[in-house]
């Protein structure tokens, strides 16, 4: 019996792959579910459609080029970037017929968009509006910190915010090489025109910012990964605090942040019952956000959520990515949950070419979920 194969696809040049790492733990969770997985780029694809030059990992652990035939099933895991490889990609995307797992998502602003379009959204959502200096100073008149964040920003890269303090504007943010930037301003013209340099080269979206500093001097946010299973419904993963450096704009980890177990974090400063009441919120948040953008934009895999807690203990949705990182899980121990992560997009890539995707033609809010 043929072993059903699973591309990745995702940047590539020559034998130099995005994730690395990930990958070589995918393409061994393949072996362990029984399916053939190999990378592949856009340009890999042969013109005929029929045949992939697919890269598997030889048995000295190197990076090797065969041809496969048409792969069953594909998740995409190619990543933003703002290079012209990006754009061959995208437009591969609108051509290709494969069975993907996943479809592509907008950019923060549309995903926003949809979003609030849906009323059960609402008391999740931070108010946010496109980046421009009317709308700078009319969010500063009604809030005291604001986020400016780039639309296709990742990993905390190129955003910074902005707070009202002493007499003047604190800014402070990351550059697209992660490194801190920080700044006191008193004018708010002067204001603008620092905002105004930073957001020249793309576009931008202004955020409410919120009270999260459940840590003195840090950022925190929940950060949830949900995932298809290998039945094709939404199940919850896991979830863990992301608290971050001293004086970051950010919690990613890449950025100094360091993860802790949601209950550990949580019911020191809320309570055992109160706690649990967030939880509940944050995972009830989670898979209204799966099936409203899933019903608007197709087929999706998983989502990595970040959630901001207020010291209410409110939950906000501060950003949803596609596309999501699941290191938070070996950064906290967990092990099983980050081997779960692993191999869920596989098990249901697995579930898709065995149904043929027919149950993407299901209406979306009508499918099921798993036991919550």
């Amino acid at each position: 019996m043929k072993r059903p194969a699973i591309g990745i696809l995702t940047w590539r040049e020559g034998k130099r792959f995005a994730e690395p790492t990930y990958f070589r733990r995918l393409l061994k969770a393949g072996q362990e579910l029984g399916c053939t997985v190999f990378l592949f780029s856009p340009k890999d694809v042969l013109a005929s459609g029929k045949q992939v030059r697919g890269y598997v990992l030889d048995a000295q652990g190197k990076w090797q080029g065969r041809l496969f035939p048409r792969p069953d099933a594909v998740f995409d895991r190619y990543r933003y970037t703002p290079t012209q490889a990006f754009k061959d990609y995208v437009a591969f995307r609108r051509t290709s017929d494969f069975l993907y797992a996943n479809n592509r998502l907008a950019n923060k602003w549309r995903v926003h968009e949809v979003l609030h379009r849906d009323p059960r959204m609402h008391r999740w959502l931070p108010e946010t509006v496109l980046y421009n200096r009317k709308n700078l100073v009319q969010m500063l008149g009604k809030h005291s910190f604001l986020y400016v964040k780039p639309l296709n920003g990742t990993g905390g890269r190129n955003l910074f915010s902005i707070e009202k303090r002493g007499g003047g504007y604190r800014l402070l943010g990351r550059d697209k090489q992660r490194a801190k930037v920080q700044s006191f301003i008193t004018d708010i013209s002067a204001v603008q025109r620092w905002a105004d340099r930073w957001t020249r080269q793309e576009k931008f979206i202004v955020q409410q910012g919120l009270h999260l500093q459940l840590v003195p001097s840090r950022a925190v946010d929940m950060r949830l990964l949900i995932q298809k299973t290998g039945q094709g419904e939404w199940s919850i993963t896991g979830h863990g605090i992301r608290v971050g450096g001293e004086r970051s704009a950010t919690s990613n980890l890449h950025g100094g942040g360091k993860a802790v177990p949601v209950s550990d974090f949580l019911r020191p400063r809320f309570g055992e019952d109160h706690a649990a009441r967030i939880v509940r919120d944050c995972e009830e948040l989670a898979y209204q956000t799966a099936l409203t953008l899933e019903e608007h934009f197709g087929r999706m895999v998983e989502f990595g959520l970040d959630i901001g807690i207020d010291v209410d203990g409110r939950a906000w949705l501060i950003e949803v990515n596609p596309k999501p990182a699941r290191e938070i899980f070996r950064e906290m121990g967990a092990i099983e949950q980050y081997r779960q992560a692993i191999r869920r997009p596989l098990e249901y890539a697995l579930y898709l070419a065995k149904t043929q995707g027919r149950e993407g033609r299901e209406p979306f809010l009508k499918r099921k979920v798993a036991s919550r």
